[in-house]
């Protein structure tokens, strides 16, 4: 049996619950993903708005505050941290999920730190997503199936200082206490794999 036809899991934990309780916001400029994503939710029991702008999340949070919302931090007219922070002002139980396709620990912070429960990098399958909407606040999420390899924490972690020091390279080397040099060949290379 495909998707489709299988009732999910929060189907049945979302019958019976009020639509506003349902509603569910989904904000990217990926039209593909966006509508894949919407159509996926819907099956397993949510009502489902989208948006694809920054200007036209924070018109629909206006509009009606969601329960829910999955939110792409870039988009095309800015950042969905401005639409986090709406929500969370209109709606400050709303449960918030983040997505990006530029996966790194400092956007990360951000995200969760404006209220994101979660953050996700693109493509995040749906599955995925509902986990992270409905997760009890108490339990912890399960760990990655594919968590990132020490040499890449290590990265990240030298991008989040370089970019604290406002890209200043002396000011960075200086930080972590590491030749300049060194530094400049690591800021040259590209992210290690996960």
């Amino acid at each position: 049996m495909n998707d489709a036809q299988t009732p999910s899991p929060a189907a049945s934990i979302l019958d019976g619950w009020p639509d506003s309780e349902r509603s569910l916001l989904i904000v990217d400029d990926d039209a593909p993903l966006c509508q894949r994503l919407a159509r996926a939710m819907e099956r397993r029991g949510f009502i489902v708005a989208t948006a694809d702008s920054v200007q036209s999340g924070i018109g629909a949070v206006g509009a009606n505050a969601p329960a829910f919302a999955v939110v792409d931090l870039r988009l095309a007219d800015g950042s969905g941290l401005e639409i986090v922070k709406t929500l969370r002002k209109a709606r400050p139980g709303a449960r918030i999920v983040m997505l990006t396709g530029y996966g790194n620990i400092a956007t990360a912070v951000a995200a969760v730190k404006a209220g994101a429960l979660d953050y996700l990098p693109k493509p995040a399958d749906a599955d995925a997503v509902e986990r992270a909407l409905l997760a009890s606040e108490a339990s912890l999420p399960p760990p990655p199936e594919d968590p990132m390899s020490a040499d890449r924490v290590r990265w990240e972690h030298i991008q989040r200082v370089f970019e604290q020091c406002d890209r200043n390279v002396s000011e960075t080397a200086r930080r972590l206490k590491m030749h300049r040099r060194t530094l400049q060949r690591i800021l040259g290379k590209h992210a290690p794999r996960s």
